[in-house]
Parts: structure tokens; C-alpha cells; sequence
């Protein structure tokens, strides 16, 4: 239902998404996805990627928009960053539904920044634990140029008809890193992402 709200939304606005892969993506495998994030349509290039059944993490306040809403109350994992609590019972609902098999999308971003034009901001490092301890791969995708067609909301700099270029990087192995190791982890994906981004950005 998700996905085909959201690329019905897509072509009826002139948006369109090519997707370059670094290697062919095997998705019986599930994985730990880590996208940037510059725009609300992030959210709809996920949905066009991603061909298995998946949950995303995402702030709280998503559980106010009605459409959203639906969701973030069934398959997705809502938290209140400022709680730790509510972070503690995200990070399990996430490792549960990783050793069901199941693939979570996060935003290591963690939120979309003020900077325009944007840029890869540093992460925050709940999708790498969560990977080191699960042994579920990183799966890194680079979403390239939607902060071009609209970024954030598009209140500021509006919206137009394009096309969005995603690069999906190959996927990086957990299984033989131990629970301490996701900072290494963490510098890793990011190193990779930022060259993708500079090189097309």
C-alpha cells in the first residue's frame, strides 16, 4: 500500500528515479539500510528501491500526519529522540524485526539539516550497533540530487518535475565484527557515502 501510494504521488508530479547499483543487491538478504537524507522524498525513493517488505525508523511527530500515521502505528518503528527510553524500545523493536529477517531502513543522519545546498552531515551510530550486533549487513544508499527537485518540504525552495539519481553502494558485512566495532563501522559507511556524494555532488 505504501509503495504504491507513494509512486502514484511520484509520476503524477512529473518525478521520476534511476537507480545505479555498485553491485547486483541480493535481497533475500535483509539488511540494515542507511540512506541520506535531504528531502521528505527520501521517504518515497526508499519505497522505490526497496522490492522486499521493510520498517523504517523515523521521529515521533510522523505519527501526527494522517497519512504517515497508519504506518508508524503498524510496520514502522516511531522514536522521541530526546528519550531515551523511547530511543531503548525503538533500538529493540528494530533488533527484533532484524533477527525475524526483516530489513530497517534508518537515517544515520538522523534528521534533515538546515544547511542548503546540503550536505553529508556526521552520523549518529544507533544504525551501526545495531547492525554489529545482529550481524545483519549495511546496506548504504546515496540519494543524490532529490534535494534539487525538493528539499526538506519544499516550503522554502519549492518543487519541480525530475528526475532523482540513486546510487546504491555494495553492501558491507557485519557477521565477523564484534559489538565494539561499530564506531569503525560508523566511519566506514560514512567515508563511502561522502565519496559517492562529492563525486556527483
Amino acid at each position: 500500500m505504501r509503495k504504491w501510494i507513494s509512486l502514484a504521488g511520484l509520476y503524477s508530479v512529473g518525478i521520476r528515479i534511476n537507480v545505479e547499483f555498485e553491485k547486483p543487491i541480493d535481497w533475500g538478504q535483509n539488511y540494515v539500510i542507511c540512506p541520506n537524507h535531504t528531502s521528505i522524498l527520501d521517504i518515497t525513493a526508499i519505497n522505490y528501491l526497496c522490492p522486499v517488505p521493510f520498517s523504517f525508523m523515523g521521529k515521533i511527530e510522523l505519527l501526527k500526519n494522517p497519512v504517515t500515521r497508519i504506518f508508524f502505528k503498524t510496520i514502522d518503528i516511531p522514536v522521541k529522540r530526546e528519550s531515551r527510553i523511547s530511543s531503548f524500545k525503538a533500538f529493540k523493536r528494530a533488533q527484533d524485526l532484524l533477527r525475524e529477517g526483516k530489513t530497517v531502513v534508518i537515517f544515520p543522519e538522523g534528521k534533515i539539516d538546515d544547511d542548503y545546498p546540503p550536505k553529508l552531515h556526521p552520523f549518529k551510530s544507533g544504525a551501526f550497533r545495531l547492525a554489529t550486533e545482529t550481524h545483519i549487513p549495511i546496506l548504504p544508499v546515496v540519494i543524490q540530487d532529490v534535494w534539487k527537485i525538493m528539499w526538506d518540504d519544499g516550503i522554502k525552495h519549492g518543487s519541480r518535475p525530475g528526475v532523482i539519481h540513486i546510487k546504491v553502494l555494495a553492501p558491507i558485512e557485519t557477521g565477523n565484527l564484534d559489538t565494539a566495532s561499530f564506531n569503525a563501522l560508523e566511519d566506514n559507511v560514512y567515508n563511502k557515502m561522502k565519496y559517492a556524494w562529492d563525486v556527483y555532488n
